[in-house]
């Protein structure tokens, strides 16, 4: 199961590792591994959301995850990326900015900082809104009940978590965006503009995958209440079994739903690597390097997204998603908090695995309490079927 689970990380770890010795000698490969670790560490909470939202896809969206989504995290995200914001930046054409990152190093490096802000704005008010949205809900198991009871009460006001989003988007604007540390001078206009564009993107993205899901259920309940004497159409929909019933309208309905989820999953990866990438930079600014090195930690955190849902760990350990989304609230403070302020990666880090170690500890403690100590050893195959 482990090496099933983790085979193609393993693979790519020692191909990647064997490349940077060939093309950087012991230098290169030592950066390469400890670019891998620090982008392990940092994603590690990546992994149990992506799990929390993998687990309603099928199984081929969730191939596609690992096939298509690991490419844009490796290719996209952590090296064609960051030459866009330069392109952007410093207003070049792509040919240009590749030649720039490739050629002067030093330059490249200072224009992917010098754009941190508007980075750092937009992944942090999209990341703070995951973690809003999570707090804000009503949800049958708490984990810090004197904190989550009552924001659930709040959060049956509508919009509140836009309008803390929002609230706190103008107080970072006024405050660490007026004398920023990554480029210098007053950053006010374009981190509100970046933080906007993240509350959008989020809202957007969110809003679309959240219609499909809901029409999902929808479509489901309706199946149950018309049985197997119903309208044939309203059956053909059902997307829970579409090998049962083989119609497009079943696959089409699913496959949207799917599709929407998969680019939800694709914009909470882009936001978490983006600290990933500018704190790369304190390492290395050889873009191939950092592609490397990032894109084999990138290996190892969707192998353990898909290794949670195959052992149905969030179902056993029902606090991890809690520790996870409080270490995604903690990680869209410390994003915005960078925009003026340095702040090393191995804290980011820490902060994450030190918070879902402590929900996990919790979830044993209550499924001892309750009878019910888990199996993290035993595959749920209703979950599992196909990956």
């Amino acid at each position: 199961m482990l090496l099933k689970t983790f085979g193609w990380s393993f693979a790519v770890t020692v191909a990647g590792l064997a490349a940077a010795g060939v093309f950087w000698g012991w230098q290169g490969l030592a950066i390469v591994g400890i670019l891998s670790i620090l982008e392990i560490s940092v994603s590690f909470d990546n992994a149990v959301i992506n799990a929390g939202i993998l687990r309603k896809m099928n199984a081929f969206w969730q191939k596609i995850f690992l096939t298509v989504g690991i490419l844009i995290a490796v290719f996209g995200m952590r090296l064609v990326f960051p030459v866009v914001i330069v392109a952007i930046t410093a207003k070049l054409g792509p040919i240009e900015a590749v030649k720039l990152a490739i050629n002067d190093k030093a330059h490249y490096q200072e224009l992917v900082t010098s754009a941190h802000p508007a980075i750092a704005a937009f992944g942090g008010i999209f990341l703070l809104m995951i973690f809003l949205d999570f707090l804000f809900e009503e949800r049958d198991h708490k984990w810090l009940a004197w904190i989550e009871k009552p924001m659930a009460k709040m959060g049956k006001l509508d919009m509140l978590s836009v309008i803390v989003a929002l609230v706190v988007l103008l107080v970072t604007a006024m405050t660490v965006a007026t004398n920023v540390a990554h480029g210098g001078g007053d950053k006010t206009a374009t981190v509100l503009l970046a933080g906007v564009a993240g509350l959008i993107t989020y809202l957007v993205v969110g809003g679309i995958s959240g219609y499909f899901e809901d029409k999902l259920e929808e479509d489901e309940d309706g199946d149950g209440e018309e049985g197997e004497g119903g309208d044939e159409g309203t059956a053909g929909e059902k997307a829970a079994v579409p090998a049962a019933n083989g119609t497009g309208a079943a696959l089409g309905l699913a496959g949207k739903a799917a599709f929407f989820l998969f680019l939800y999953l694709e914009v909470i990866d882009a936001s978490f690597s983006f600290d990933g990438v500018i704190g790369a930079f304190a390492i290395t600014n050889d873009i191939f390097m950092m592609a490397l090195g990032l894109g084999i930690g990138a290996m190892y955190i969707r192998s353990l997204t898909v290794f949670l849902v195959r052992k149905g760990t969030l179902d056993d350990y029902v606090y991890l998603e809690h520790g996870a989304h409080y270490a995604i609230g903690a990680l869209a403070v410390i994003l915005l908090a960078t925009i003026k302020y340095e702040i090393s990666e191995v804290v980011t880090g820490l902060v994450g695995v030190v918070l879902i170690g402590l929900s996990f500890a919790s979830s044993v403690i209550r499924n001892r309490r309750e009878g019910k100590p888990g199996d993290p050893t035993g595959a749920k195959a209703e979950v599992t079927s196909g990956v």
